[in-house]
């Protein structure tokens, strides 16, 4: 066990004086930031009382006090004889957005990505280190990933339908990662790439990086318009595309089997690459959640990861293709740089070993979550929307208003939201706003009450 000394445990919580208000509430936040900040390890026993009164300066009852509103919020724990530990509680770990959204500078509801499942990973973490010994002994350079992790993948794939064989799998550091692995090795600068209107803006990023023409075929809460979608492809002549079937972020629309269907039809038939983004195919928030057929076919890439499922810190993701187009890709000098620590594989292998209980939780809490948002905003302005089946967050359609307006609006009150522009292929989009339902049901109704 850590233990700071009195010297110590003061510089760590330098300035805390200057805080507002009284002497106890600022020291036990002084103490609460340290942890957060990691400058306090949790694990750390604390000086004695009357070793941190004389080292802070102040009196002992100062200290006994902010001590024991830190134990009754879950920060400390006492043992008679052994003093005070640092510990997280359960309002840090229990929750799906990460602590900064709503513990910064106001509200950030700009980004749609969940807290860490806070038991789940340490447990996993530390069955990774006792099977790493034997990594040690090899020089771990960078390949298509280990084996056992790419042996899970497979099988999920398998498990879901779409039967996969270990080498079709390529293991990335998540799936931007592999998106950006497959642009540089498949982008054909004579031919355009098809996308999504509205899409995810990473996406969007890495193509506009590569200076990419585009062609956009929109999606709206309802889905895809098929024979939109084959127009496009017939006119365009896209050599690749990247579209998101599953819980479609940022809309939540989940493709019907035809259109996907479709989408391998249309691939076969015009030389299109399509790249299937299935990082949020897990979130299926429905009751009881329902078998996803995968979009699958010749020339069809699965890409995915454990960014949304598990956590964006977590960097490992994939990419699933024909055991010839593995090889390929392995050959291209950036898959070496878009490769994962041994580390995290294993780790995420821990994860994805049996990732019902944690599927569970995710779904059930991100479901309540999704209807309570919903609740809020019913009635609450002038938009409208409609309840995705999964996924991370509402797509608000305003009536009266752009939506950068209402973003900026929304700022000056503390509140950070992404504009329906962010996500736009053609800058199109303009009253269209994007709403997380990550954040805890406190968070939600702050950020709703400033919106309204």
């Amino acid at each position: 066990m850590m233990e700071i000394p009195g010297p110590g445990f003061a510089s760590v919580l330098s300035g805390w004086r200057q805080a507002p208000g009284p002497l106890v509430d600022a020291l036990a936040a002084a103490i609460r930031h340290a942890v957060v900040d990691g400058r306090i390890p949790v694990g750390t026993r604390l000086p004695s009382e009357r070793s941190l009164a004389a080292t802070l300066q102040v009196s002992r009852g100062t200290v006994v006090t902010a001590l024991a509103t830190l134990r009754d919020t879950g920060w400390l724990r006492t043992r008679h004889g052994s003093g005070s530990t640092v510990q997280l509680p359960p309002a840090v770990t229990d929750r799906t957005a990460p602590w900064s959204v709503d513990h910064g500078d106001g509200l950030d509801l700009t980004r749609a990505v969940p807290a860490a499942p806070h038991t789940a990973y340490l447990e996993a973490t530390r069955r990774a280190v006792r099977r790493s010994p034997t990594l040690l002994v090899d020089a771990a350079e960078p390949d298509a990933g280990l084996p056992q992790l790419r042996d899970l993948l497979a099988d999920r794939y398998t498990r879901d339908g779409l039967p996969t064989r270990p080498d079709q799998i390529l293991v990335t550091s998540g799936a931007r990662a592999a998106l950006t692995l497959l642009v540089d090795h498949l982008h054909d600068r004579s031919r355009p790439i098809l996308v999504e209107n509205p899409t995810y803006q990473g996406a969007l990023s890495i193509l506009r990086r590569r200076r990419a023409r585009l062609a956009v075929v929109p999606v709206s809460c309802d889905g895809w318009d098929a024979a939109r979608l084959a127009l496009t492809v017939q006119a365009a002549r896209p050599a690749l595309a990247y579209l998101t079937p599953d819980f479609h972020n940022p809309t939540g629309a989940l493709m019907p089997a035809e259109p996907r269907t479709t989408v391998a039809r249309l691939a076969a038939r015009h030389d299109m690459t399509v790249i299937v983004d299935e990082t949020l195919r897990d979130l299926d928030l429905r009751v009881p959640a329902e078998p996803v057929p995968h979009l699958a076919g010749p020339g069809i890439i699965a890409i995915g990861s454990t960014s949304k499922l598990v956590w964006g810190g977590l960097r490992v993701g994939w990419l699933r293709a024909d055991a010839s187009r593995i090889r390929e890709l392995q050959l291209n000098p950036l898959q070496a740089r878009l490769s994962p620590p041994p580390l995290e594989q294993l780790i995420a292998g821990e994860l994805l070993s049996d990732p019902s209980e944690l599927l569970r939780e995710r779904r059930d809490r991100l479901r309540a979550q999704r209807d309570h948002l919903a609740a809020l905003l019913d009635g609450a302005g002038d938009w409208s929307f409609t309840l995705p089946p999964g996924g991370l967050c509402l797509w608000l359609r305003l009536h009266d208003v752009d939506a950068t307006t209402l973003a900026a609006r929304a700022a000056a009150r503390g509140v950070k939201l992404s504009a329906g522009t962010a996500f736009s292929a053609d800058r199109t989009l303009t009253h269209y706003l994007r709403m997380p339902f990550t954040g805890t049901p406190e968070t939600l109704t702050r950020a709703v009450e400033a919106l309204a």
